[in-house]
């Protein structure tokens, strides 16, 4: 399959480093506002990327929960190959890809866990059926069929029948925690813009044009 031929050209208004803040966590608000209001389906997703203890990447779509001045934060199974990566290394990398406006934003930082409140409170939103799926779905483990899962759920339905579903303790957050923000858009002739913040050792963010 050749798809060398394959491309589209970005015709879009570019950026104006002067008019960003100070601030990356306000520009990731505007632009994620941007993306909600120009149609994306799913401005939330974003790439997931770790390093396993031997050394191999991994990367994977998980869906934003969160962010604030202290950071991204998601939710998944500690026990899964994402939660032994992060808890061993500590760092990730995220990427945010909004097709619509031919726009990116990469995040690379440190990793930990919200508290046990935080994740507690999350939990308690989640439609029943994913608080179920978290207890029956032992995430990134081999399973000989399907019908597994669906024993495993039927098994996790019939435990909590007549009360609320808690949370797992091996399922909660994880929070990256961002010492490097960068913000790109698409332009023509592949000379596209990138806006990098990276915060320093005293929590001052400072901010670079990136070559393409």
């Amino acid at each position: 399959m050749d798809l060398s031929d394959q491309r589209i050209s970005y015709e879009t208004e570019g950026l104006d480093p002067a008019a960003f803040s100070a601030d990356p966590t306000s520009v990731f608000e505007e632009w994620f506002a941007n993306a909600q209001a120009g149609g994306e389906s799913e401005p939330y997703a974003m790439v997931l990327a770790t390093v396993d203890p031997d050394g191999w990447p991994h990367s994977r779509t998980v869906l934003l929960r969160q962010v604030d001045a202290s950071g991204f934060v998601f939710y998944t199974n500690y026990r899964s190959a994402k939660g032994r990566a992060l808890d061993a290394s500590g760092r990730a990398s995220l990427t945010f890809l909004w097709h619509g406006l031919h726009r990116q934003v990469h995040v690379a930082g440190e990793v930990e866990r919200v508290s046990a409140e935080e994740s507690d409170a999350y939990f308690a939103k989640r439609p029943r059926e994913s608080q179920l799926g978290a207890w029956a779905s032992e995430q990134s483990t081999e399973i000989e069929s399907r019908q597994v899962l669906v024993d495993r759920l039927a098994e996790v339905e019939a435990r909590f029948s007549d009360r609320e579903v808690e949370r797992p303790e091996h399922w909660g957050g994880y929070r990256v925690i961002p010492h490097r923000i960068e913000f790109w858009q698409g332009q023509p002739s592949r000379l596209h813009d990138r806006i990098c913040y990276t915060r320093s050792e005293e929590a001052t963010w400072s901010k670079v044009i990136l070559s393409p």
